[in-house]
């Protein structure tokens, strides 16, 4: 309970950091414009389609609120003061703010977080004021519907590397260019690179054994979980001490405390037992946990290209009305592993003579800067430059938009990067450009002390600049 309000609280504390600028209204993307156009679109249906508070209000002001609220109910969780009505309120409010983030808001660990948000609702138990140790019992049904979502999660991460046909994975090659290419380095990439290939290929041996074997040890006896929670942890940990991926390692590493039992965690919960007391009523926790059990097998079942034609239609008919509130979902990340690494420099300019470089907070730009560490804090807009070198400015729907901003001037925008060369008035025009990026040799980092070799490879957009009347 401690430790989901402690991943709340990252996740809302991070994006509160960003929100004005990625989806307020002199943001990116602004929420209120984007409802507005659902609503016209869709009508009435738009609630159940995008459930979300900021139907209500989408303005600056309210999406600054509901981050608060959302940091308010995570230290609620924290404390132990009313956990159920703070899990309740934090998912709600995650859920808002995933619906109106877009963009921003579409990764799997959002889906994760809502996901386990939902689910330990029930775990939570019945009671108002903080205790050390509480009289209602965990459910069992609930604890090992946690239990399958870790099974799911780490399966699915294995099958769709396997499942995908990319020879690098089947070959145990990935991980030879991974800390290379992957969407944030952290200080350690560079290092973790240079390691021998043999040691990467026993990582990824390491690695496939942790999700493709260890998942099914959750089913068996208490000692074997607790193998499994020791694997993934240490996956967990490889992860965090090579890359950057904010909150998403603290939150997995929580999944596996369902796997323990007071008997693994006696020396630091104390000889107290909880006692037998009223709890959620069994027949809520029965039927919530076959609802979501049902969900992630269909949605298992997708992600190993199984059939799911055994699902009756009115079965998938309630799937399909109930997906919008992410229940349950897919994962699976690299699939395909991207083996050279594209990146995106922004430069504005007054004249189309003289261009100076926008600088990023945490990916990759000047080739002497060691990759920086971004802890627990998701730099959304840094990613998505990640996802957009990997895509033509045409199918990049939001670059276009984030451009404006800049020859705006929007400080809103501003604050998300690191470095503004234009302080006194916006450029006039703007363009963005590619480079191939890679890290350099020992040999060449002992001469330059550079960290990163670059070569421009050609324009990622054309020259953009403002209609002339207009800030749109």
């Amino acid at each position: 309970m401690r430790g989901l309000g402690l991943v709340y609280g990252i996740s809302f504390f991070s994006l509160w950091t960003q929100v004005e600028g990625l989806i307020g209204a002199q943001g990116i993307i602004p929420v209120a414009n984007y409802l507005d156009s659902v609503l016209q679109h869709y009508g009435a249906s738009q609630l159940r389609l995008l459930p979300t508070l900021l139907w209500i209000d989408a303005s600056d002001f309210a999406l600054h609120l509901l981050c608060a609220v959302g940091v308010a109910s995570s230290l609620s969780l924290i404390t132990g003061f009313a956990p159920l009505a703070a899990a309740a309120v934090a998912w709600l409010i995650y859920l808002s703010l995933f619906v109106g983030g877009q963009d921003f808001l579409s990764f799997q660990w959002d889906l994760l977080l809502l996901e386990t948000g939902y689910v330990s609702m029930f775990w939570m138990p019945l009671a108002f004021r903080p205790r050390r140790c509480w009289r209602q019992p965990a459910s069992t049904a609930i604890q090992w519907v946690l239990r399958a979502l870790m099974f799911r999660l780490m399966l699915s991460s294995g099958a769709v590397k396997l499942l995908s046909g990319d020879p690098s994975w089947s070959e145990f090659a990935a991980l030879r260019f991974h800390y290379e290419t992957q969407p944030l380095p952290g200080p350690l990439s560079w290092f973790a690179h240079h390691l021998p290939a043999e040691v990467h290929t026993l990582e990824a041996v390491v690695m496939f054994v942790i999700e493709l074997v260890l998942p099914f040890a959750i089913f068996c006896g208490r000692r074997l979980r607790a193998i499994a929670a020791a694997g993934f942890a240490l996956l967990q940990i490889g992860i965090v001490a090579t890359g950057n991926y904010g909150y998403f390692n603290v939150l997995t590493l929580l999944l596996c405390l369902p796997l323990l039992d007071d008997g693994h965690l006696r020396r630091l919960v104390g000889p107290q037992i909880p006692s037998r007391g009223s709890g959620w009523p069994r027949a809520v926790t029965f039927s919530s946990a076959a609802l979501l059990l049902w969900l992630g097998t269909t949605h298992l079942a997708t992600t190993l290209q199984l059939s799911t034609a055994w699902e009756p239609e009115p079965v998938r008919q309630a799937r399909h009305w109930l997906e919008p509130l992410r229940l349950s979902n897919s994962y699976g990340l690299f699939a395909v592993m991207t083996q050279h690494r594209s990146e995106i420099a922004v430069e504005g300019s007054y004249d189309g003579k003289e261009w100076r470089r926008y600088a990023f907070r945490y990916k990759p730009g000047q080739v002497g800067d060691l990759p920086p560490l971004a802890g627990f804090h998701m730099p959304r807009l840094d990613w998505q430059m990640w996802f957009a070198a990997l895509r033509s400015f045409e199918r990049t729907r939001w670059f276009s938009a984030f451009a404006a901003r800049l020859l705006q001037g929007s400080p809103a925008v501003l604050e998300l990067l690191a470095h503004n060369p234009f302080p006194d008035r916006p450029p006039a025009m703007l363009r963005a450009t590619r480079f191939s990026y890679r890290f350099t040799t020992p040999t060449e980092r002992s001469i330059n002390y550079h960290w990163w070799w670059a070569q421009e490879t050609g324009p990622y957009s054309p020259i953009l600049s403002l209609r002339r009347g207009s800030d749109n």
